[in-house]
């Protein structure tokens, strides 16, 4: 198998400087804003996204420093394998996160339901939208249990 080589597009700049100031995800903390800062050349590939309420960002956990195939999600004590699970000690270390887009000015993106570190390369940006990427009748594995009558769970449940 050959190698990919990936380049950041820009930096995600957010409030948060250590992961456990993190929500597990944006959405539980939706007053939140970040912004990302695009390097120039890729400024062009802006035009028309201020016409969607929302993004998919596609980012780099530069800072995990290790790779799990099993590991403990922050929402309970038990085991699952990472790829049933959103750690950032997966292989490739890719994170991804939907936020709600305020505005654009030049080459930064202002966005709210933040839930990335401080200075994380960005990878990519994509549109969100609701004909593609919502669905009917979703299962949501070990997750769902935690949500059960409206509950919103705070972190690990030890």
């Amino acid at each position: 198998m050959q190698n990919i080589i990936i380049k950041p597009i820009g930096i995600i700049h957010t409030p948060y400087k250590t992961p456990k100031d993190i929500p597990i995800q944006g959405i539980f903390k939706n007053n939140i804003e970040g912004f990302l800062s695009l390097n120039e050349k890729y400024c062009e590939g802006l035009k028309d996204l201020e016409a969607y309420s929302h993004a998919i960002l596609i980012y780099h956990f530069d800072r995990s420093q290790k790779e799990d195939l099993i590991s403990k999600p922050f929402l309970e004590n038990e085991e699952h394998g990472i790829f049933a699970i959103r750690s950032p000690h997966r292989p490739n270390h890719i994170g991804l996160s939907i936020v709600k887009i305020k505005k654009i000015i030049e080459n930064k993106v202002y966005f709210t339901e933040v839930d990335m570190l401080d200075k994380t390369p960005l990878i990519d940006i994509k549109p969100f939208v609701k004909q593609f990427d919502n669905r009917e009748n979703v299962v949501s594995g070990w997750v769902d249990k935690h949500f059960t009558n409206g509950n919103i769970p705070d972190r690990v449940i030890l």
